[in-house]
């Protein structure tokens, strides 16, 4: 894959596209079968990871034997809000929720951290951001984080793999056309984690972005790379104000 250089945050500017009134989550193109399973808490098999999200949040881990609920409360409520807000930067760094949570092991529990698409990790970060469910998505532009949503931007824009394929080219210039029968989503990161009923489990939306790089023959940025972390910063941003869904069910 052509990985895009690093770009110049002067010379580069964000544009406004798509604009506000011709956004769609990919929720608007489910059968009223799985909108439905989304829907209804009893029905969307990801209530199970947020389940044992909260089981995980009252745990108490590592050398220090505290819990996330020690700091936040056992009820998790005290994180509304949190999961509209990621990837952001964090001591100069550009952090995930993934990212956070596993920093927050590392540095306040003094535990290990937690593999990317691990059953953990997935559950607690599911719970964390169903918190946020039906609250708009708040990422935005600031001086911390232009440079990485920049270079988002270009990573979205940039073609890629043997296929010479970019995402801009299925999700933003094809979107609502159909591809092997199925049409094209916007590519709106609005609810993830998701439970995706092809893998039968959930997954994150770096697992998704990592699909669509294999599926254009493309070498894949890693789990937790900066890289990804600025892909997720520019498709945050680029669906800022749309409605937060996790826990999700896509096809």
């Amino acid at each position: 894959m052509s990985i895009a250089s690093p770009v110049n945050a002067v010379a580069v500017e964000l544009t406004k596209e798509p604009t506000k009134e011709t956004r769609q989550s990919s929720y608007q193109l489910m059968t009223p079968e799985n909108q439905a399973m989304q829907d209804d808490s009893n029905l969307n098999p990801a209530l199970f990871w947020v389940i044992d999200g909260h089981s995980l949040w009252k745990h108490k881990a590592g050398k220090k034997d505290v819990a996330c609920a020690s700091c936040h409360g056992e009820s998790g409520l005290s994180m509304k809000g949190v999961a509209t807000q990621y990837p952001k930067i964090i001591q100069g760094k550009l952090q995930t929720l993934e990212g956070q949570i596993n920093r927050c092991r590392a540095d306040k529990q003094e535990s290990a951290t937690l593999a990317y698409e691990s059953k953990d990790l997935l559950a607690l970060t599911t719970f964390v951001a169903s918190q946020s469910k039906g609250m708009p998505i708040a990422v935005k532009e600031n001086v911390q984080n232009k440079p990485d949503l920049l270079q988002g931007k270009a990573f979205f824009n940039e073609r890629m793999g043997q296929l010479n394929l970019s995402c801009a080219q299925c999700h933003q210039d094809r979107a609502g056309l159909k591809l092997g029968g199925s049409l094209i989503p916007q590519g709106h990161p609005t609810a993830y984690p998701i439970y995706r009923i092809e893998w039968q489990t959930m997954g994150s939306l770096q697992r998704r972005l990592r699909n669509c790089m294999s599926g254009v023959r493309a070498k894949q940025f890693e789990y937790g790379s900066t890289e990804m972390a600025q892909l997720e910063l520019y498709l945050m941003w680029r669906a800022r104000g749309m409605t937060l869904e996790t826990p999700g069910v896509r096809p």
